[in-house]
């Protein structure tokens, strides 16, 4: 009989510098193993399976620092007859613990969709239950990060139809979570909440893991500042950012972004460099993406569109990759260059588009744009006159309360009116 134990150690010894001959070896493992299982002593059997669980990992960590996913998917595969033979506990650990794998390969999301799926299948003919359920969670996350929006709200309806039944409150509390972040990201903001809240009353009847609980206080943060209270969010970001930042979690950092969001959007950008003196968030403090959010700051504090541009276009990856960052930045670049409009065009009565335009440094067409909806919206009172390629800027109206008076007089006519008929009813 072969010695799998021997062949391990001296896979692991090679992995560093002939990862090809480690390869090879640990795939002589898994079948040597697999012969064994079949046939022999249990003592043996026992320590074959072991073997060929170590073998599995130790070949997936190869293929995730060899960027291979198709490797991994091909393991995953594999492992399925290894994977009937043990208990479901484990087999749903292992599983796990091989498609984390993925999440160090990049542009792997296809190949990560496609092994779920397969692997939802052999779950359900297996009839193992939570796996499945386990699965169609991470594929419903998964199909969220790719935008695809409805195929994840299909899955996760099902989901929640089985889990109810099963009351697992653990794994409610995730897809409720999961359900909220789709409706968010379909912009229905009131089923978003309502998701949120569901997950919330799920979480409170069990105990909830650190990082649930970090993404539980993340989305409500998310919600917050969707609904402009950058107070509130930022005490829950504030939350997340400590939960995580305790656990090493590498996640705290987009937890730190939204807290300096949230200070900017409050207009107290001047608070940003305060804040990154703190000691949890000193060691984000020289970060590309920390520095992208102080760009902002700096440029908001000075009231300088050309500044608040070129950190947009600077820190492009940084501040568009998160739609959070970057629906809120949108806002506050369009309220920037609102301020700026106003300060430029107060002191005149005319003035002309082209100067206005090029005192804020934007295209004229864009200009003409935001003052038009700037008069429609009543910030300032104007008209312009596309003629003269001119802006008329007016005094506020003094407010006529001749037709207001007359409405309540009419009121207390009228109520005089029902008084007298009243009374007259009544003498009749």
């Amino acid at each position: 009989m072969v010695d799998t134990t021997a062949l391990l150690k001296e896979a692991e010894s090679a992995s560093a510098a002939d990862p090809i001959r480690a390869e090879a070896i640990y795939k002589q493992i898994l079948d040597t193993a697999s012969a064994s299982t079949s046939k022999g002593l249990s003592e043996e059997r026992d320590q074959a399976l072991r073997d060929q669980e170590v073998a599995l990992v130790k070949l997936g960590e190869l293929y995730r620092d060899k960027k291979n996913a198709q490797g991994l998917a091909d393991i995953i595969k594999l492992s399925r007859s290894f994977m009937s033979s043990t208990a479901k506990a484990k087999t749903a650990k292992l599983i796990r613990t091989l498609l984390d794998f993925f999440n160090a390969v990049p542009d792997s999301q296809q190949i990560q969709i496609a092994v779920l799926n397969e692997n939802i299948e052999w779950a359900k003919s297996e009839k193992r239950i939570f796996l499945k359920q386990s699965l169609q969670t991470r594929l419903a996350a998964l199909l969220l990060d790719q935008q695809q929006f409805k195929a994840a709200l299909a899955l996760i309806d099902g989901l929640l139809t089985e889990l109810r039944r099963l009351d697992d409150k653990m794994i409610l509390t995730e897809v409720h979570l999961l359900e909220s972040r789709v409706y968010r990201g379909i912009g229905n903001f009131p089923k978003a909440k309502a998701a949120h809240t569901s997950a919330r009353t799920a979480a409170n009847s069990i105990y909830c893991p650190p990082h649930l609980q970090a993404a539980l206080d993340l989305q409500s943060g998310i919600l917050h500042a969707e609904d402009k209270d950058y107070t509130t969010a930022y005490s829950y970001f504030f939350e997340t950012f400590e939960n995580l930042s305790s656990h090493d979690d590498p996640s705290a950092l987009g937890a730190l972004k939204y807290m300096l969001l949230c200070k900017i959007m409050l207009n107290m950008p001047e608070d940003v460099t305060s804040l990154l003196s703190i000691k949890l968030a000193a060691k984000f403090a020289q970060l590309r993406d920390v520095e992208s959010m102080r760009a902002i700051a700096r440029a908001h504090q000075n009231r300088n569109l050309a500044d608040f541009e070129k950190a947009l276009r600077d820190y492009k990856e940084e501040l568009s990759s998160d739609p959070t960052i970057r629906s809120h930045l949108a806002a506050l670049y369009d309220t920037l260059l609102e301020q700026n409009l106003l300060r430029i065009v107060e002191p005149y009565s005319v003035v002309e588009i082209e100067y206005v335009a090029q005192q804020v440094g934007q295209g004229r067409q864009a200009v003409e744009t935001k003052l038009s909806q700037m008069i429609l919206d009543k910030v300032f009172y104007g008209v312009l006159d596309q003629g003269r390629g001119c802006l008329l800027v007016f005094d506020e109206p003094e407010a006529d309360n001749t037709y207001g008076a007359a409405i309540e007089t009419l009121e207390q006519v009228s109520k005089v009116v029902d008084s007298l008929y009243a009374k007259s009813v009544k003498i009749a």
